[in-house]
């Protein structure tokens, strides 16, 4: 396990359209966290194309000039309120940077980011058997609600 950090050497960046090569050390992040083995990243210009994207926040832990943890989150507008939402995609830490308050600071950096953006909700799912996840989001004032969710494999025609 890596030694704990001071918190002036680490930063949380949005990422930018600037930051493909940044965006591609946090896919690295997720796929190690993930337990993706051989995950293939996707094309420059379509990681350029989601940086492009306003609705998509993507949120980057560095420490001296390495990723060590993200976040992914899209913003959905509500049909319910004149506003939007969140939806935190994916968060992650890397491995060896784990339970050392980054994923505190990323879910932190992402609330003070909507409440500047008039965003008043954020939303995650976490899986059942994900007791670290459940526990973590629960540590830091998330509200749990019964939920199931569904998921249909589409076939691109």
């Amino acid at each position: 396990m890596a030694a704990p950090f001071p918190t002036n050497e680490m930063t949380i960046q949005r990422l930018a359209i600037t930051d493909v090569a940044v965006l591609k050390d946090l896919l690295d992040v997720y796929s190690d966290a993930f337990e993706m083995p051989g995950f293939i990243p996707p094309p420059a210009n379509h990681l350029a194309s989601l940086l492009e994207d306003n609705k998509i926040i993507f949120l980057a832990a560095v420490y001296e000039t390495k990723v060590i943890g993200g976040l992914t989150a899209y913003i959905l507008p509500s049909v319910y309120y004149a506003g939007s939402e969140a939806y935190l995609y994916d968060l992650a830490v890397a491995t060896a940077w784990q339970r050392q308050g980054i994923g505190t600071a990323l879910l932190a950096a992402l609330k003070e980011h909507c409440a500047h953006m008039g965003i008043r909700e954020v939303f995650v799912q976490a899986d059942r058997p994900d007791r670290h996840a459940i526990d973590f989001y629960t540590r830091n004032g998330g509200i749990p609600e019964d939920v199931i969710h569904f998921t249909y494999t589409i076939r691109p025609k």
